[in-house]
């Protein structure tokens, strides 16, 4: 029995050490839970204290600025906004009584921040001063409050920087300061004397960079001094006294320009005097890896026009080499020697100009594009295949004027041994070149306007209607081809009179407006041949090539729809000549015409054409100049212009 009691009383021992810690614990608890109250209560009632205080504080200056608040300095404690912005606005006057200085290097310009764009405004900041310590934050009103009541607080004023005013101002300091970069040049006087003119560096006023140090100036509303911002760029060249030496030596004498390879006959050279020479030389810059360094050359701009003119005399199309058949010996003869292609390129002659002038060489060679024709000299029919006489005709004029006479032998010796190449669509027009009294060409009968007047060149549609015919009768395709707006009887003429069936086969040249072209469909070159003759008044056209075996089968339908002239007309002309009376145009029926033409291979069609011609008809017309009384008595007693009654 006695062991249990001893057990029991170990664990009452036990439980009876264990029993005060757990007393202690709670009470310690306790106690900071009650100490925890009374700090937060206490602090609750720290803050309702200073709210109540902050409460009281702001009611007591209600709809006033608190103690302590300036703005620039201006005191504005205890008064409404509307005052403060009154008393800000009397007060301060800095936008138009403070000094800004505008610095670049040793030049200075005064200004007031007004006429730089700078306003004050009174109202934002008199508001800013009455909302300094009413912020909703309480801990940050209490601070400000306090800081004001005791410190002193001191604003800066609220202000508008109007930018398009300051950079007005500054645009015109830019017209005093900015200066263009000007490199080293030449200066040449009247007695071609050189000299040097130095060089100026380029300067430029950065408005906008300007602009930021301005702005960061009036943050502080005092005077202050503000660097004008100063982009400078030095001269590359400066050093230019090898060139103006030089430029002294070439105009000593002139400056060839030379042909390279010219012949005789070639134009050139073409010399610049040095009183020409003098103004167009300047000094350029040369680039290199090495960098910049001058060079004496002559001003693009300046020798454009002598180049243009040079490229007048030196540029010419490339041509074949011109022959005649030797129907003897089935051989070709030559005629005229072929000419190389030649192109002006002023780019190209500009930097040769100034590579020789930068040298101090006295002549430079022009550059030139050629390009070879593609027949030469000793080219062979055979290689051509130009064997035969593959299509001839004449034509014939009796009854032309002298200076008829001369423009048909004109217009044909331009195609006396001219090839066509196989597959090529032969331009009449732009074979014959220029028609004009420079040229070789004479006044004579044209067709222009509705009436045959007098023109440089009448007579050339005799050229163009033998070659018309010639390739009619040859077989060749035909491209282009205009009739006359009348029957002209010189296109009606065969070797023994007037055949009418060869009304509708003339063809009319007017170029570049009215052209006659053909084809050469062959696979062989065709060579023409012209011959005129002042004693028969005719022109044969002869083709040379190689048969392809083609025939032709023609038809005409005649003359169909004829059409009496229109009756004679009388006309006035002042500048006629003091009793003047002629005949200008001549009668002809007006008539339609159709020619069908059939082109054979063998028996084989190769191909088909057709050439419709509408004649008008045609009044004739005679002019009368002053002092002529009676034009219908002269008409009638000369037979001009006259219709029987």
């Amino acid at each position: 029995m006695s062991i249990p009691s001893t057990r029991l009383g170990a664990a009452t021992r036990r439980s009876l050490r264990s029993t005060p810690p757990r007393r202690h614990e709670d009470e310690s608890g306790m106690i900071l839970a009650q100490l925890g109250a009374a700090a937060l209560g206490g602090l609750t009632l720290f803050l309702a204290v200073m709210f109540a205080l902050s409460l009281g504080y702001r009611a007591s200056y209600a709809g006033r600025i608190f103690p302590g608040v300036s703005v620039a300095g201006v005191d504005l404690a205890g008064k409404r906004a509307d005052e403060a912005a009154i008393a800000l606005s009397n007060r301060l006057s800095y936008p138009y009584s403070g000094k800004i200085v505008l610095r670049d290097g040793e030049r200075l310009w005064v200004t007031t921040p007004a006429q730089v764009g700078l306003a004050l405004d009174t109202t934002a900041s008199a508001q800013a001063a009455f909302a300094y310590g009413r912020s909703a934050n309480l801990f940050t009103s209490l601070a400000e409050q306090f800081n004001a009541a005791n410190r002193g607080v001191n604003l800066s004023p609220v202000s508008i920087f109007d930018q398009r005013a300051a950079q007005i101002y500054l645009q015109k300091l830019a017209a005093e300061i900015d200066q263009p970069l000007r490199e080293a040049s030449l200066s040449v006087n009247t007695g071609l004397e050189i000299s040097a003119v130095p060089g100026q560096a380029g300067r430029a006023l950065n408005v906008e960079a300007t602009l930021v140090l301005l702005g960061a100036q009036f943050q502080a509303f005092r005077d202050g001094e503000v660097r004008l911002v100063v982009v400078e760029q030095a001269p590359t060249l400066l050093n230019i006294q090898p060139q103006v030496e030089q430029a002294r030596a070439l105009l000593t004498a002139p400056f060839a320009l030379n042909l390279p390879g010219a012949q005789q006959g070639d134009p050139g050279p073409w010399l610049i005097a040095p009183q020409e020479l003098a103004p167009m030389l300047r000094v350029g810059k040369n680039v290199s890896e090495t960098g910049v360094s001058p060079r004496l050359e002559v001003d693009a701009a300046q020798i454009e026009s002598r180049l243009r003119e040079i490229s007048q005399a030196v540029n010419r199309a490339q041509e074949n080499a011109r022959f005649t058949f030797d129907d003897a010996s089935g051989q070709l003869q030559l005629l005229q020697p072929a000419k190389v292609g030649r192109e002006l390129e002023r780019e190209a002659t500009l930097e040769a100009i100034n590579l020789t002038i930068s040298q101090g060489l006295p002549a430079a060679d022009l550059q030139l594009t050629l390009t070879q024709p593609q027949v030469s000299d000793s080219a062979s029919g055979a290689e051509l295949g130009i064997t035969q006489n593959v299509s001839s005709y004449t034509s014939y004029f009796r009854g032309s004027s002298a200076a008829r006479m001369n423009n048909i032998e004109t217009a044909a010796s331009r195609f006396h041994g001219l090839l066509v190449a196989p597959g090529e669509t032969f331009s009449m027009g732009q074979a014959l070149g220029d028609v004009s009294l420079d040229s070789g060409f004479s006044e004579a009968l044209i067709i222009y306007g509705g009436r045959t007047i007098k023109g440089v060149g009448g007579g050339v549609c005799q050229v163009s209607t033998t070659l018309f015919r010639a390739v009619f009768f040859g077989g060749f395709p035909v491209v282009e081809r205009y009739a006359h707006a009348y029957r002209v009887s010189y296109y009606e003429q065969n070797a023994s009179g007037i055949d009418p069936n060869l009304a509708g086969l003339d063809a009319t040249v007017y170029f570049p407006l009215v052209d006659f072209k053909f084809t050469n469909d062959s696979p062989y070159w065709m060579l023409m041949e012209t011959y005129f003759s002042a004693k028969n008044q005719s022109l044969t056209w002869k083709l040379y090539s190689t048969s392809d075996g083609r025939s032709v089968q023609w038809q005409t339908t005649g003359l169909q729809n004829v059409t009496a002239a229109p009756p004679p007309e009388l006309q006035f002309n002042p500048d006629a000549g003091e009793g003047a009376f002629r005949q200008v145009d001549w009668a002809a029926e007006g008539a339609d015409i159709t020619v069908n033409v059939t082109v054979l291979k063998g028996d084989k069609i190769y191909f088909m054409d057709k050439f419709v011609t509408h004649y008008q008809p045609w009044r004739a017309v005679c002019e009368y100049g002053p002092g002529v009384d009676d034009p219908q008595k002269i008409a009638k007693r000369k037979n001009l212009c006259w219709v029987k009654q």
